[in-house]
């Protein structure tokens, strides 16, 4: 589901009605707690939290002219989406996250690679995605995304 709006603005009041909240509040956890050097944006076609072309010039190297994807929240059709790329690129935290979870939620852990889904509003486990966003500044995502993923001649 493709989020409805060009600014980040326009994705968190589209938002449908029975979760405004919850998705705003993500937000702006997210945002408080977000690194220097990361900033929310439109990020293929959604609301991301990204390193932007100022301070990684080269981007995403799927896609060029998109900044360095971070991290995102989607609305879906069945759950509100949370999107880290560190939990998918860095096996550490990963495990930090799968084991804090339990102490921060009463509900399974549904997580793909990067995407945590929320099924439950009322549930969304705020403090430990606030934490979770801590965890990694931009520079070590840049590094770890530089080492991992971009291939030799888009580093910059």
């Amino acid at each position: 589901m493709k989020a409805q709006g060009k600014t980040v603005q326009e994705i968190l009041s589209g938002v449908p009605e029975d979760r405004l909240e919850p998705f705003n509040r993500l937000h702006d956890v997210i945002t408080e707690n977000l690194p220097k050097g990361f900033e929310p944006a439109i990020s293929y076609g959604g609301l991301g939290y990204v390193v932007p072309h100022s301070l990684y010039p080269a981007g995403y190297h799927c896609k060029p002219e998109e900044p360095l994807p971070f991290a995102g929240i989607a609305s879906q059709k069945g759950s509100i989406n949370f999107y880290h790329m560190g939990i998918y690129a860095d096996p550490e935290l990963l495990d930090w996250f799968v084991s804090e979870y339990p102490k921060h939620s009463k509900r399974k852990l549904d997580m793909g690679k990067s995407c945590v889904r929320f099924k439950k509003m009322e549930e969304i486990p705020y403090e430990l995605i606030g934490e979770l966003m801590k965890k990694m500044s931009s520079q070590d995502w840049i590094e770890m995304y530089e080492d991992k993923y971009a291939p030799k001649s888009k580093k910059k």
